[in-house]
């Protein structure tokens, strides 16, 4: 079929021809009476459907009609709808409506579309799945990523999904098992962080077709990784906008106003410009609702970011709420409760508000989690001070402890973001912002790992910001792709995170009170500037996990701490390793045992060595239970029997078999294990 923009004119053509293009696209002469709304195939042909409630005419112009403006109508439906079935709309037609004859919109709900000025795309939504189950939300590990900048050549074209899918094996050997990634929406140019959308339900033409995202997830779901959608619904654009939503059927209260989508009270003023959708109209409040649950379904996304929420249910800063706004949330929570429990939707509010992880029958926003803004400034605060004196341990013991109504999985926690490394924000990498004239100094290493070990040690879903784990620096743009040569010069640092990771996940089984709620900072010592925290779920061998930080220049070699339980215990990271980084002082951070004779409020007490600015992990032996399900089966000898003989280190764990901490599994390990299955 000839292809041809409206932008093109018409061409020159016989009667005849003309006719029977517009035969090939006859349009059934009544609403149509299929379901669904935006341009939906069906054999043979497409099914049109949109909201102009001050239309008086809609059109449909297109591939499929030689771009005619008024061969093909649609016809009125209640509520200011219209619809159509137009037999010959095909696959890949490009199409736009026209309104009174002569307005010429891309459609709000397009699938694709050409670019953010350009035309809509007919898709076909269909895809082959495979089968996927989200990683728990207390052994979730995100990796933000943004898919322009993430792999691509340095001066090329901005990534893609297909160049995001080729480095995916890295975040496996991370350990990451969830990719929340920047703003996927339509936005104007090639080049942008995404949150200035234009078209809700199409993709960014720069990174791919819908096709190409979906092969993305369905990569990253074959290896193990969820993937959520950063989603902005606080304004819209605000360029580009006037070839589709804005003033979409051409009404508008105010010339500088949006017409339908768009509130044109006070309500309309954003710090991105006056384009806030109107919450208050049924049509816009299903338009995002329909958004969500589109990519949740269609994209088969594991859950969801919403953007600057704080900007949905109130104006601004000391500015008024906007009721409409919350009740939009918690109506959206609700739909994803019942229908996806397993999937999660995160908040950026950012104002430290147990209300917006509340749920909605307790009068709450609904939302499973939320991003801890204060957790990431204390943290930095701490770290980034550039004298020991400073720093604020108080400020740390906070950050650590503030849990959303008492949940771990109700707050994301990170030391790097998009918001704090980029730019646009005027920001830059931690590393930068510990030594802005020498990121890669000493001091900015130590000081970077020091704020990941909090972050991955303290209850929370832990968050990293991509490129975080090979030390990049300086100020992140949304057009610099990441230097992976990088990840070879920072080998080490890599390593840090994968053990980090493998800790939080409790891999090695003996570190599962790090996926607990469960925290107590019994040790404060802002003179020294050390503290210490316990963390763990039932408590017991394999479960209580001890952590030790010193955020000062000088290294202890016996610094007395309390211990929760009696006898040894292994160090299971010490972030001052020199196989993390050459510079690194190897500072002597052996095992050690606790006594009787209370310490800190805890029965027990025990020295501890620890480096400058260094992290230690210690936890006891693990325990029979090998595969976490509370039952000690074959399942769990299996496991231990692979592991028979094995040599154990702080690195080697034996798959947690070593349960008495001697260094291999032998045979009185096979005694604790046979003991524990016969209780």
């Amino acid at each position: 079929m000839l292809k041809i923009s409206y932008y093109s004119g018409l061409k020159p053509i016989s009667k005849f021809f003309l006719i029977v293009l517009l035969i090939s696209a006859a349009v059934i002469a009544e609403p149509s009476s299929r379901s669904g709304v935006g341009a939906i195939l069906y054999p043979g042909g497409t099914t049109f459907r949109v909201w102009a409630p001050n239309a008086d005419t809609v059109n449909v112009a297109g591939d499929f009609n030689y771009w005619n403006s008024s061969a093909t109508p649609l016809y009125s439906e209640s509520g200011g709808w219209w619809s159509a079935d137009v037999n010959g709309a095909d696959e890949a037609d490009e199409y736009r409506y026209v309104i009174d004859g002569d307005l010429w919109k891309s459609d709000p709900r397009a699938f694709d579309v050409v670019s953010s000025v350009g035309n809509s795309i007919i898709t076909d939504n269909q895809y082959d799945w495979d089968e996927f189950t989200p990683p728990a939300w207390n052994d979730m590990i995100i990796y933000e990523m943004h898919l322009g900048t993430f792999y691509d050549a340095p001066g090329g074209e901005p990534g893609t999904c297909y160049s995001a899918a080729m480095k995916l094996d890295h975040l496996v050997s991370l350990g990451v098992n969830a990719v929340q990634l920047m703003p996927v929406c339509e936005f104007p140019g090639s080049y942008s962080l995404g949150y200035n959308p234009v078209n809700l339900f199409a993709p960014e033409s720069a990174y791919g077709t819908p096709e190409q995202l979906k092969f993305f997830i369905d990569q990253c779901h074959k290896r193990g990784i969820a993937v959520l959608i950063d989603l902005v619904y606080n304004h819209l654009g605000p360029s580009d906008l006037d070839e589709s939503i804005w003033k979409f059927d051409g009404y508008s209260a105010y010339e500088d106003t949006g017409g339908i989508y768009f509130y044109e009270n006070d309500n309309r003023y954003t710090p991105w410009g006056d384009t806030r959708l109107n919450y208050s109209v049924g049509e816009v409040r299903s338009f995002i609702r329909d958004n969500v649950m589109y990519w949740l379904n269609e994209y088969n996304m594991d859950g969801l970011r919403m953007d600057g929420t704080a900007y949905i249910r109130e104006r601004g800063i000391m500015q008024p709420e906007i009721p409409e706004g919350w009740s939009l949330m918690q109506w959206i929570n609700d739909e994803i409760d019942s229908a996806h429990p397993e999937k999660i939707s995160i908040a950026e509010d950012m104002r430290d508000n147990e209300w917006i992880t509340k749920s909605t029958g307790a009068g709450g926003a609904g939302f499973d989690s939320q991003w801890d803004a204060g957790f990431h400034h204390k943290i930095k605060g701490a770290v980034t001070q550039s004298d020991d004196p400073n720093r604020n341990m108080y400020d740390v013991r906070d950050a650590i402890t503030n849990l959303y109504n008492g949940s771990d999985t109700q707050r994301v926690i990170y030391s790097e973001s998009h918001d704090e490394a980029g730019a646009s924000s005027g920001k830059s990498r931690l590393p930068s912002a510990i030594h802005w004239d020498n990121p890669e100094s000493y001091w900015a290493k130590k000081r970077s790992t020091l704020a990941a070990g909090i972050v991955f040690t303290s209850p929370g879903i832990p968050m990293l910001f991509m490129g975080q784990e090979f030390l990049e620096t300086g100020a992140w743009h949304d057009n610099t792709p990441l230097d992976w040569t990088r990840k070879n010069t920072f080998s080490g640092i890599n390593m840090l995170y994968e053990h980090l990771i493998s800790l939080r996940r409790n891999l090695g089984r003996n570190t599962l009170g790090l996926k607990a709620s469960n925290v107590n900072v019994f040790h404060v010592n802002n003179s020294a500037k050390v503290i210490a925290y316990h963390r763990w779920w039932n408590g017991g061998a394999g479960d209580d996990v001890i952590i030790l930080a010193n955020f000062s220049g000088t290294g202890y070699t016996n610094y007395g701490i309390g211990m929760p339980r009696e006898g040894r215990w292994r160090v299971r990271f010490n972030s001052d390793w020199q196989g993390y980084d050459p510079e690194f002082g190897n500072w002597n951070s052996n095992d050690t045992y606790a006594y009787f004779g209370s310490k800190d409020g805890l029965p027990f007490h025990a020295d501890v060595g620890i480096g400058p600015y260094s992290l230690v992990v210690l936890s006891q032996g693990s325990q029979p239970n090998m595969n976490g399900d509370t039952i000690v089966n074959n399942l769990d000898f299996e496991m231990f029997s692979e592991q028979w003989g094995g040599s154990c280190d702080l690195w080697n764990s034996c798959g947690g078999a070593d349960f008495n901490m001697s260094g291999s599994v032998d045979i009185e390990d096979l005694q604790i294990f046979v003991n524990s299955w016969l209780e």
